[in-house]
């Protein structure tokens, strides 16, 4: 952007901050995640996502989401320029446990210690950092002991390479089991007026325990939007929201109609239906006294900026109890296996 350019661009007005667990980093309230640049939605203009990252600082997002499957460590390795750029101005998350190989149908989740000190080594090496401020463990395999991996992403804070550690996709059970070995900044899982599964066990655990949520997919993978009804003939064949159960067919039709309550409460507001779903998180993280900060992704500066502005949307009681039955009448899981979710495994 040239001088002349900046001048005449209004400033954009910064989201407030809060703190992620007991004692861990400040961050802006809403992040951001880094997923769809790489792959999983299409083709990526990477001027057009690198110019969106500056807009998430101007706008105070400085949770900055990513994970080693996304893009098989190409995702870690777009972000390095903006990581070694503003590094003191940013926290850096990101993941591990899903193992790729060249056998695109391939998947493993992986928690053995051993995997474990490669993984963190590779993502170091791709972000360009001496250490990850957060952390994760992005899917949890029961046949491991969950104190031993635990035990071992805590080796690595004690060797500093790593600040604070997150767990994805667990259950209250778990999150408790893993914050006794070590203790948990984060619980990132998927979390929406679409998905609430997780109110079940892991809100509560993470309530109790202090640890912060990362709701992932908070607009519902873009279906809150209204950006598109049925997947399978509205988006691109490299768009693998095609192969997910709620957003192609019979089940696709029967959720786009669910979304009528969320575009007229957008209405209301003058502001737009993905502003609201995004309200909507983090007013039900209040009812349930805990810190949020839910991480949607976009790659286009416009979006960053309007779902930033959406912490700002405040929901009255009418509202909230018009919202209140969406989940329980969507159609379809979260995704064609749903296997390695917290999901599977609560009670």
């Amino acid at each position: 952007m040239s001088k002349d350019q900046s001048e005449n661009t209004p400033a954009v007005e910064k989201i407030t901050t809060v703190r992620l667990g007991a004692k861990g980093p400040e961050v802006g309230v809403q992040g951001f995640g880094a997923m769809g640049i790489s792959e999983f939605y299409g083709d990526t203009d990477e001027a057009a996502a690198r110019d969106t990252l500056d807009a998430a600082l101007e706008a105070g997002v400085t949770l900055i989401d990513t994970a080693d499957i996304y893009g098989r460590g190409a995702n870690e390795e777009f972000l390095a320029p903006f990581v070694a750029a503003h590094r003191e101005e940013i926290t850096l998350a990101t993941k591990f446990a899903v193992e790729r190989t060249d056998d695109p149908q391939y998947r493993a989740v992986r928690n053995e210690p051993a995997y474990i000190r490669s993984a963190v080594e590779g993502s170091l090496r791709r972000l360009g950092v001496d250490v990850i401020d957060l952390y994760y463990m992005h899917r949890r395999d029961p046949a491991v002991p969950l104190a031993e991996s635990v035990g071992a992403m805590a080796e690595l804070v004690q060797e500093g390479k790593v600040k604070y550690l997150g767990l994805s996709e667990v259950t209250g059970a778990e999150l408790r089991e893993a914050h006794a070995v070590h203790p948990i900044t984060a619980l990132q899982s998927e979390w929406s007026v679409f998905s609430r599964d997780v109110e079940r066990s892991a809100v509560g655990a993470a309530a109790e325990l202090g640890v912060a949520f990362v709701p992932y997919s908070p607009l519902g993978r873009g279906f809150l939007t209204g950006a598109f009804t049925d997947a399978s003939k509205e988006l691109s064949g490299g768009d693998y929201r095609r192969n997910h159960p709620r957003f192609s067919g019979e089940n696709a039709e029967r959720n786009a109609a669910l979304l009528e309550p969320l575009r007229a409460i957008a209405d209301a507001h003058g502001a737009t239906p993905a502003q609201i779903a995004l309200a909507w998180v983090h007013q039900r993280a209040e009812v349930h006294g805990l810190v949020v900060v839910p991480i949607p992704g976009t790659r286009k500066r416009g979006r960053l900026l309007e779902n930033a502005a959406a912490t700002r949307v405040r929901l009255d009681a009418g509202e909230l109890a018009l919202l209140e039955p969406i989940a329980e009448r969507v159609a379809g899981d979260r995704y064609a296996d749903m296997s390695s979710t917290s999901a599977a495994r609560d009670i």
